[in-house]
C-alpha cells in the first residue's frame, strides 16, 4: 500500500444502511413538502450529504439554529430506532472486520470521515463496538462548523487529524458527493465502493483509482500489491 493512511466514509461503506436512511428521508419528504422523493433526488441530493443540506433541499430555504437542531434530533431518533429494530442489518459491512484487523495489526493509521453528527458517531461506537479498531477522538464528523460533502473539508480535517498530507491518504467512498469531496481534497487514492452494476458509473468519476463491491476486495488488493497473496 503506497498510501500510509486510510480514511473511511461510514454510512454506505462500513455500514450498509442506505436503505434505512432512504426510508427516513422519504418519510420527511412527505411530511415537509407533501411529495415523495424520486430515486434521482435521493442519489443526487441525499446520499453522502449532511442533515443541514438535506433539510434545506426539502424546505427550499436556509435552516438554522434551534429549528435545525430540532429537525436533526427528531430525524436521527427515527433513524436510530430503525437501526435497533433491524439488528440483522445493523452490522458492519462484508469484509470490514478483516480489513480493520489488518490495519490495526500493520499499525496503519486510519480513521472515519462522516457526514453524521456526533450523537450518531457515539451511537455507532456503542452498538458496533468501533473502539476495537478506531479512536473516537480521531473521527471527523459533522459538527456544524464546515460545509458538507462535496466540499473537501471533512477529508481535509481527517487528514489533518492523522497528521497526514491528503496525497498520502486512501479514501473509501460510496456516494458521488463523497467521492467528489475526496477529489476536491486532493486525496492520493480514492476507492469507490458499490454494487457490481454501479461499477461502470463509479469508475468514471473524477479521481477514482479502483472500484470494489466490499471491503474484503480491498484487503485482497492490498495483499496482492504487497506480494502476500
Amino acid at each position: 500500500m503506497q498510501q500510509k493512511n486510510v480514511i473511511f466514509d461510514f454510512n454506505g461503506v462500513l455500514l450498509w444502511d442506505s436503505h434505512l436512511h432512504e426510508l427516513v428521508w422519504r418519510e420527511y419528504a412527505l411530511k415537509l413538502r407533501g411529495t415523495p422523493l424520486t430515486h434521482k433526488e435521493l442519489h443526487d441530493h441525499f446520499h453522502g450529504r449532511n442533515n443541514k443540506a438535506c433539510f434545506e433541499y426539502l424546505l427550499k430555504r436556509e435552516v438554522l439554529d434551534k429549528e435545525l437542531q430540532e429537525l436533526i434530533h427528531e430525524r436521527e431518533s427515527t433513524y436510530k430506532k430503525l437501526c435497533l429494530e433491524n439488528k440483522d442489518e445493523f452490522v458492519l459491512s462484508p469484509g470490514s472486520k478483516m480489513l480493520l484487523d489488518y490495519l490495526v495489526k500493520q499499525k496503519i493509521p486510519h480513521t472515519i470521515a462522516t457526514s453524521a453528527e456526533k450523537s450518531n458517531v457515539d451511537f455507532f461506537f456503542k452498538h458496533l463496538h468501533l473502539d476495537t479498531w478506531f479512536n473516537i477522538a480521531l473521527v471527523a464528523y459533522d459538527d456544524g462548523s464546515m460545509p458538507g460533502k462535496p466540499a473537501p473539508d471533512v477529508y481535509l480535517k481527517a487528514a489533518n487529524i492523522l497528521h497526514a498530507d491528503p496525497a498520502d491518504c486512501l479514501v473509501i467512498e460510496d456516494a458521488k458527493s463523497g467521492i467528489q469531496a475526496a477529489y476536491n481534497a486532493h486525496i492520493g487514492t480514492i476507492v469507490a465502493l458499490g454494487p457490481r452494476e454501479a461499477h461502470p458509473v463509479l469508475q468514471k468519476l473524477p479521481g477514482v483509482s479502483s472500484v470494489i463491491t466490499n471491503l474484503g476486495e480491498l484487503l485482497l488488493q492490498i495483499e496482492k500489491d504487497l506480494g502476500v497473496a
